[in-house]
């Protein structure tokens, strides 16, 4: 797997990039937010996912690990392929996305070319609980980033270490209610160790 490509932005388009890394170009399929945020013709890194399907293999790049991780959460549920979650993703920001999936804003989602009310209605359903896990009390903020990327860290690590994966999102769930979002990956880890 391709975490991120670090190089020369060769050419920016609205749909895709080339990043020239040591003389190789890496085509990436990207967002508009990622397309606004890239400077032309400097050094950039983009955070990647790798689809792979029979007849391609499509790289898509996203400008930080958030707009990454919520592609990840969009593709994840059925009839939302690659190409509809960089569609929402060039629609709405990564915050705006969260927004409307916790006030449960069917119609901010079904604005996106090519998503009906019924997809609309399963992406609240599916992400709903996962991105309200990003909010405190004074409303959205930027920890989703922060504490989602730990959790895949420590859930990531737990698995490795033998859990099963169902089990360890739930017990890693627990904590992040009990404990609050604030945790190290370390933290939650050991946390988890010590209720299993």
């Amino acid at each position: 797997m391709i975490a991120y490509i670090d190089g020369r932005l060769a050419h920016k388009d609205p749909t895709y990039v080339i990043i020239d890394v040591g003389g190789v170009g890496y085509e990436l399929r990207i967002s508009l937010n990622t397309y606004g945020a890239l400077p032309e013709g400097e050094r950039c890194r983009l955070f990647t996912h790798l689809a792979i399907k029979e007849d391609s293999h499509t790289l898509y790049g996203f400008a930080d690990s958030a707009e990454k991780n919520a592609f990840l959460h969009l593709i994840s549920i059925s009839g939302v392929g690659p190409n509809t979650g960089l569609m929402i993703l060039s629609y709405l920001t990564v915050p705006e996305l969260q927004q409307a999936i916790v006030r449960e804003d069917v119609r901010t989602i079904q604005k996106v070319k090519g998503i009906g009310a019924k997809t609309a209605q399963r992406i609240i359903l599916e992400l709903r609980d996962k991105f309200r896990k990003g909010l405190g009390a004074e409303g959205l903020h930027v920890s989703f980033e922060a504490h989602n990327t730990s959790r895949e860290e420590a859930l990531s690590a737990l698995v490795t270490l033998g859990f099963a994966k169902n089990m360890a999102e739930k017990t890693l769930d627990n904590i992040i209610k009990r404990e609050g979002a604030g945790l190290s990956v370390e933290d939650m880890i050991k946390l988890a160790l010590k209720s299993s």
